[in-house]
């Protein structure tokens, strides 16, 4: 048969291979080998890390350059119009002594003539006199946070106000013995126990060196006789009086 007769065969085709199909495949593949190392995942993560860190320093950086500084920061709230002042050399942690224009008083006529029985518990003070500072109720010792003074010839004594306010609180408690609080400019306030002869009532505006009552006696320091328990209180704290008062 003649090779001429023989019919044509069609060459071969390559096989069509769709575009970017190969190379999709090889990326994917590629990838996938990548991540399934065991450093690749920590390395990103460690990555994003310092960039966030980088710019939340950049943006802090930014806003602390933006502020306005004033050199020293006022703490104290003052109420308006008033007149707050502290004294000098009596510590970071003293309270205003001038309030309303006035200046905070022992709340007696003469202190010379009492003594201090019972003094202030001051952490910062020596051991000796913290350990004069504690107070016993049965088994237990608490730090005394009041002053209580007491006449040398155990006679009772008039018994003023600080500085002006309004009486607050009156009470007469079962262990303390009658109480009045007197509230004063900027949240001051001042605590009277132990009292007789309660001149006052809650609600009365009183001024300083008004005598609101006497000294008298309480159960819990029934040991100290006829005696006058003053404490002084900020936001709750109780302060160590000798560190407001101008001797």
């Amino acid at each position: 048969m003649n090779d001429q007769n023989k019919p044509k065969q069609k060459p071969e085709e390559t096989p069509k291979t769709v575009l970017g199909g190969t190379s999709a495949a090889k990326s994917s593949s590629g990838w996938k080998s990548l991540f399934a190392k065991r450093w690749v995942s920590p390395a990103i993560f460690m990555a994003a890390a310092a960039i966030i860190v980088t710019l939340m320093w950049i943006y802090q950086g930014a806003d602390q350059t933006s502020t306005p500084t004033t050199g020293k920061t006022d703490t104290t709230e003052v109420s308006q119009g008033e007149e707050v002042t502290a004294p000098e050399g009596k510590g970071e942690d003293t309270l205003p002594v001038i309030a309303g224009g006035e200046q905070m008083k022992w709340p007696l006529t003469d202190k010379a003539a009492l003594q201090v029985e019972l003094p202030f518990y001051d952490e910062k003070a020596t051991d000796e006199e913290r350990a004069a500072a504690v107070v016993q109720t049965g088994t237990s010792f608490s730090p005394h946070m009041g002053m209580d003074f007491v006449d040398p010839d155990g006679k009772t004594f008039d018994v003023l106000a600080a500085l002006s306010g309004k009486v607050t609180h009156v009470e007469q408690h079962p262990t303390n013995g009658n109480i009045v609080e007197i509230t004063h400019e900027g949240g001051l306030v001042t605590v009277y126990q132990s009292l007789a002869d309660i001149a006052v009532a809650e609600g009365d505006d009183v001024e300083q060196g008004t005598i609101i009552a006497k000294a008298g006696r309480n159960e819990l320091e029934r040991d100290l006789g006829i005696h006058l328990h003053y404490q002084i209180l900020n936001n709750g704290k109780a302060i160590n009086p000798s560190s407001l008062i101008v001797e």
